[in-house]
Parts: C-alpha cells; structure tokens; sequence
C-alpha cells in the first residue's frame, strides 16, 4: 500500500470586474515587501450599482506586471477597470482613527489577486489575456485526427474549418489592442 504525501486543497475564487485604486508597495517590518491594490468590484443590478472593495496582494508574476504597467493611470485618476480573478479572502477588522467615524469598528476584505483578465482605461481595452487551452479544447484536437467513417463528415471536413477563421479574425482585430497596451 502506498501513502501520498500530497496535500490537496479545495480553492474559493472571486471572479468580477472593478476599478483599480491605490497600488502601491507595501513594506512590512517583518518579512519581504509586495505589491498590494485596492479593487472596488461591480456588485448588484446594472442600474444600481453596489460598489465591494478587496484590499489584495497582488499574487504572481504575469498579475504584478499588468498592476505595476497600471501605476501611471492610476496616478492620473483615469479609470482604470480590470477583469479579475481572487483567492485566499478573508476578513480583517480595524477602527477608524479619523473622520466621522473615528472609533468605531471597520471590516476589510482581504485577497489574493490571482489573474487579470482585461485591463481597460477609460472605457478604451489595453490588455485581454489569451485564453488558456482546456482538457475539452485537447479532446477536439484529438478527434480531428481520427479518420471519418462516412461520406458526408469527409466532405465537411474538406471545406475550412470556421472557427479557425474566425479565430484569425478575432487575432487580428485585438492586435492593435495588445499594441496599445504597451503604451499605458
């Protein structure tokens, strides 16, 4: 009999879109700094707006490139919305030391700030992550390769496959969006 040694865990994912707000470096006296961000996410009825704000540290490589590329928009108080993915929340309480509610008790909602799927600033996209292959998306390249069994399939298969074109399309059209999102 084996043992695994392999721990598993059971992840809970935040997924929205919001504004990004206060990106900044956080140096802790103990331990090593990180870059940390506000998120107020989009809640409610698109009428009605509710307004859910995340204090997250920004979590791996690809995600702290995107948020620090961010900074100077953030700075110039241009609204800056991210599509977005969190892990790890939990709550934090604290008193407010100043304003009208100095004294009383706040919770925070903390996260990890995982992934960024879009980025866009002032209503304009700068950044749209590629999607990732699936399992599904492997079992089609799979099934392309077995031979078909009938006439008709064979003759599908000889006109050209649409997705694909429409996949080049869509290549195409975001182009100059990947090119914009160097300049923000």
């Amino acid at each position: 009999m084996t043992t695994s040694t392999d721990k598993s865990y059971f992840d809970l994912h935040i997924t929205g879109l919001g504004y990004l707000n206060r990106i900044r470096e956080v140096k802790p006296k103990k331990g090593d700094a990180f870059l940390a961000c506000d998120i107020a996410a989009l809640n409610g009825p698109s009428d009605d707006v509710a307004y859910v704000r995340f204090d997250t540290r920004v979590s791996g490589s690809e995600a702290q490139h995107l948020v620090r590329r961010c900074i100077q928009a953030v700075d110039a108080e241009k609204k800056v919305m991210i599509g977005f993915r969190l892990g790890d929340l939990w709550a934090d309480t604290f008193t407010y030391s100043k304003g009208k509610r100095a004294g009383e008790q706040g919770v925070s909602f903390k996260a990890r700030l995982l992934f960024v799927s879009w980025i866009k600033v002032d209503g304009k996209l700068v950044y749209k992550a590629e999607p990732k292959p699936t399992d599904a998306d492997d079992r089609d390249v799979r099934n392309t390769d077995v031979p078909a069994t009938s006439a008709e399939p064979q003759a599908a298969a000889s006109e050209p496959a649409r997705p694909a074109a429409e996949a080049a399309d869509e290549a195409t059209a975001d182009a100059p969006a990947l090119e914009v999102a160097e300049s923000f």
